[in-house]
């Protein structure tokens, strides 16, 4: 007969269980650093009950919270007579506020200078922060790890779709808390290697030069729009004036909106030839699968896998000819532009190459551009990037607000310089140089900003050691 083993069973001091869930218990094993003591989140958060009451003929703003840790923002600014809930609460900077449905979601965060005095329902929670036990960005910086966000897991019950946080457990879970600065480590007899104040100081040192990194980015993007106008002989007219005439020739006009830019102008050049796009390039061609095996593989690119950052495909998705019915369909070497806002004005569009057998299918908001010539494709693709055709494309809209779409008229009678193809050429191969040097900066700052979270938690759970 076997003898029976003790080797599954996990034992917890009774002054230690704060929630009798079997979960909650096996969950709770985290590896702190051991140099910091934890202290109950209850010991530096107050609640806070500042209550108002709603009065019709007053102005009030109202906090939205972003989930995933997207921090505290100012939703809006209302009048009384158009809010419901007249017994909401009120908030000022500096204090801690916590959704308590979307607690786990990552909806918390310090109350900003924006939102000072802001109401709120009973659906959030608002403390107070003593801020002689933990700093206030170190607060916002541990709110932001996922060790915070399994506190607020566990100390949330309720059924699948409305968790809520329960504020007792919430208030007696334990964090690893370094002194607060220098001075209060040696009151305590502890290094001074780490505090709250130098974590804070080190994490946002990253930030810093992740946002310069950004900035150059910025810049260099900057360098190429002016660049590209430069070597085409085009002045830049990325604002339009609405005063004064405007002559346009009753040829040249395609469309009678006066908001409109002349294509034939929008890029004129005075060093070369300037031609409309649909008699250099194919704008939306037939292109068809029928012919083809149901079972033929191809490429799937939806609007989502191409990037607005950088104009390129950042994924191609396996498909088949028979899952392509109902969506755009196009070929090797065809530039994909989006028409329908907000992507149009981000710049996304790509040339795909490289597909399944050389076909692909994707969303139907897309124009295509095809041509003969891979170097024109490419030129062409650098223009219609270019910030004076994007905010031009706006003044084509049509459609409903939110459903607004940039036509095919736009790019086949849009006039751009038709340059010698070595020139052309060159100028590609200058801007995709460039753009290799923004994609390194990009880059450069994702990196120093996911350091900079990992460094702080390495030091703050141990997490390197897992």
């Amino acid at each position: 007969m076997e003898v029976a083993t003790m080797q599954n069973i996990n034992f917890v001091k009774f002054s230690e269980l704060y929630n009798w869930s079997v979960q909650y218990l096996l969950d709770d094993q985290f590896s702190y650093n051991k140099d910091f003591p934890l202290v109950a989140i209850g010991k530096f958060l107050k609640r806070n009950k500042t209550n108002i009451l709603i009065e019709n003929d007053k102005t009030y703003k109202r906090v939205t919270i972003k989930t995933n840790k997207g921090g505290v923002f100012l939703r809006d600014v209302v009048k009384g007579d158009k809010i419901g809930t007249k017994k909401q609460f009120k908030v000022k900077s500096g204090q801690f506020i916590v959704s308590k449905i979307d607690a786990r979601n990552g909806a918390f965060g310090v109350v900003t200078n924006e939102v000072d005095g802001a109401i709120i329902t009973g659906n959030f929670w608002t403390f107070d922060v003593d801020y002689n036990l933990i700093n206030p960005h170190y607060l916002s910086l541990i709110t932001t790890t996922p060790e915070f966000i399994r506190f607020c897991e566990k100390s949330s019950t309720g059924t699948t779709n409305r968790h809520y946080l329960q504020q007792d457990l919430f208030l007696e879970v334990q964090i690893p808390l370094p002194p607060l600065n220098a001075v209060n480590a040696i009151k305590q007899g502890l290094s001074t290697a780490i505090t709250q104040e130098k974590l804070v100081a080190d994490y946002n040192q990253k930030i810093k030069q992740a946002k310069q990194a950004e900035k150059n980015a910025i810049s260099k993007e900057a360098e190429i729009q002016t660049y590209l106008l430069n070597e085409l002989g085009v002045k830049s007219t990325l604002t339009v004036s609405s005063k004064g005439l405007r002559f346009v020739k009753f040829k040249d006009i395609d469309d009678w909106s006066s908001k409109q830019t002349d294509p034939n102008n929008l890029l004129f050049s005075s060093k070369f030839v300037n031609k409309k796009i649909k008699e250099i390039a194919e704008v939306n061609p037939p292109t068809s699968f029928s012919k083809l095996d149901k079972d033929l593989e191809a490429s799937f690119i939806p609007m989502t896998n191409i990037s607005d950052v950088d104009g390129e495909v950042k994924l191609y998705s396996p498909g088949k000819v028979s899952l392509s019915s109902g969506y755009t369909k196009f070929q090797d070497g065809d530039l994909l532009w989006a028409r329908i806002t907000p992507c149009m004005q981000n710049g996304k569009s790509a040339i795909v190459q490289g597909m399944q057998n050389g076909i692909g299918y994707g969303s139907t908001e897309y124009h295509r551009i095809r041509t003969e010539s891979k170097v024109l494709t490419k030129y062409i693709h650098l223009l219609l990037r270019n910030d004076m055709v994007l905010n031009s494309a706006k003044n084509y809209f049509t459609g409903s607000s939110g459903q607004q779409r940039v036509p095919k008229s736009f790019l086949e009678n849009l006039s751009i310089p038709i340059p010698p193809e070595l020139i052309m050429e060159n100028i590609i191969n200058t801007i995709y140089q460039k753009r290799g040097e923004i994609k390194l900066e990009n880059k450069l700052s994702e990196e120093l900003k996911k350091q900079a979270i990992i460094d702080f938690e390495n030091i703050i759970f141990n997490t390197q050691a897992e």
